[in-house]
């Protein structure tokens, strides 16, 4: 495997408005193709090429003041050649003909240079997407800069007017909308556009060194589906003041109850142990795993590229297969891998469509809307019998081993007492292994698609907390 990269200088600079702009464009048609020939001429037996082009805006306020006005705009390509088993990968910025030929010419020089691989290589005929559906990723309204400035202050102005809330670490507002083109020599030749939105604020309570901080947040692919700026600041003043004067818990074994703020960390672990690559290399606690009852009865957790307009959605994978919905865990059983090309090759299995890639190396497997669907009980039932346990809202650190399963994290929320919430908690560590977790998980009834990995609020029995 190789790689090189040649570039133009992309633009991005600050600006003090947002003039309407058109729409970011995909290169010529002919383009990529020409590209494809070019390769072959120069020696390559397979090809395929990715095209990005997108373009952003990101403003910020803080203590009501202008603190970040930004915006960008770029475009680049990716050229991965094959010849026999040795792939090698190019990217550039600049599209002029005889640079790209250029371009070719070095990929395959490259890829004759480095050792086989035997598991590369570009999808068969067969495997490849021919049509695919509309799922509503592009918005094509273009935001001006002074309403994303209004979104962000609005937030702020809300979260500061909490009673309780001191200072403030800012709201942030931003844009952006990409084209992706994908072409190969196998004959598969695919486009699609994606916009979003993104608002954010983080502001603090009380003084001195008794100041808590805390946040709130929300995307979303169109501007319709993005949660009302004052909602964001006044949860984000609340969350912050409920965190005031908290206290250290003693160290026990206790249910620990998730949050569905943090409760799709728990699920992103689990995304990463079913990655195919992983598996191949023996580095996942679940490679044995399939086909095993991993969680409890009733557990579901889905994979779904094809949801309209989700922040994790792609009506084709970065190989030109189809992508379909996959029930990952039924009934708590493991029923497949993530799997692109090359780790389906060498675990003997056929691809899922998983494949993701950028413009300067290969593709590898990665989830797109990944959920854990909804259980029977509110929040309120699933702590209600609780008479000593600990309720997260934040976490901090990353002390997961993907290969044993061993976890320990540290964490902030609410002690639990008597089926009810008491008084905040800070400073704690909970520990435990990912496979006994999963198997001792239920979830509340109250999933919210906040990005590409869902989860709602779950409860994990018998876990190890430890405090003062």
């Amino acid at each position: 495997m190789a790689k090189a990269k040649s570039s133009s200088p992309k633009k991005s600079r600050p600006k003090k408005s947002g003039p309407k702009k058109s729409e970011s464009s995909a290169p010529d048609a002919n383009l990529l193709g020409d590209l494809m020939k070019w390769a072959k001429a120069a020696g390559a037996d397979a090809a395929d090429a990715l095209y990005v082009n997108g373009e952003s805006i990101s403003v910020a306020q803080r203590m009501g003041a202008r603190e970040k006005l930004e915006s960008s705009e770029g475009r680049d390509l990716g050229l991965r050649v094959f010849v026999g088993q040795r792939q090698a990968f190019v990217s550039s910025t600049d599209f002029a003909p005889a640079s790209l030929r250029i371009l070719a010419q070095r990929a395959v020089d490259m890829a004759r240079a480095v050792p086989e691989d035997p598991v590369c290589g570009i999808a068969p005929e067969e495997l490849l997407a021919t049509k695919w559906p509309d799922l509503d990723l592009y918005e094509k309204k273009r935001p001006t800069t002074k309403s994303l400035l209004a979104l962000a202050a609005e937030a702020e102005d809300a979260a500061r007017s909490v009673r309780g809330v001191t200072n403030s670490e800012g709201a942030e507002a931003s844009w952006g909308r990409t084209s992706f083109v994908l072409a190969a020599s196998n004959g598969f030749s695919g486009a699609y556009r994606r916009s979003g939105y993104s608002l954010s604020c983080a502001v603090l309570a009380g003084e001195g060194t008794a100041m808590e901080r805390d946040y709130e947040w929300s995307s979303a692919i169109h501007f319709d589906d993005l949660m009302a700026a004052a909602r964001i600041g006044r949860n984000a003043g609340k969350f912050a003041v409920r965190r005031l004067n908290p206290r250290k818990a003693q160290s026990a074994r206790v249910p620990v109850v998730y949050d569905r703020r943090v409760s799709s960390g728990l699920i992103g672990h689990l995304a990463g142990a079913i990655n195919g690559r992983a598996v191949a290399r023996g580095t996942s606690f679940l490679k044995d795993k399939m086909g095993a009852k991993v969680f409890a009865d009733g557990i579901r957790i889905l994979d779904n590229p094809l949801r309209k307009r989700g922040l994790g959605s792609r009506p084709f994978d970065a190989e030109g297969l189809s992508t379909r919905r996959y029930a990952v865990i039924d009934d708590g059983v493991l029923t497949t891998w993530l799997l692109d090309l090359a780790a389906a090759r060498q675990l003997g299995l056929k691809p899922t469509g998983h494949a993701a890639r950028g413009t300067s190396g290969p593709p590898s497997p990665t989830t797109s809307n990944f959920y854990l669907e909804n259980g029977e009980a509110t929040v309120d039932e699933l702590i209600s019998d609780i008479k000593s346990g600990l309720f997260i809202t934040d976490m901090i650190g990353f002390g997961v081993n993907g290969v044993t399963g061993d976890y320990s994290r540290g964490a902030s929320g609410f002690w639990i007492e008597k089926g009810k919430l008491a008084w905040p908690v800070s400073g704690i560590t909970v520990a435990g292994n990912l496979k006994g977790m999963f198997l001792n998980m239920t979830p509340a009834n109250d999933l919210q698609f906040k990005g590409s990995t869902n989860a709602p609020t779950v409860r994990i029995e018998g876990m190890t907390v430890a405090g003062s």
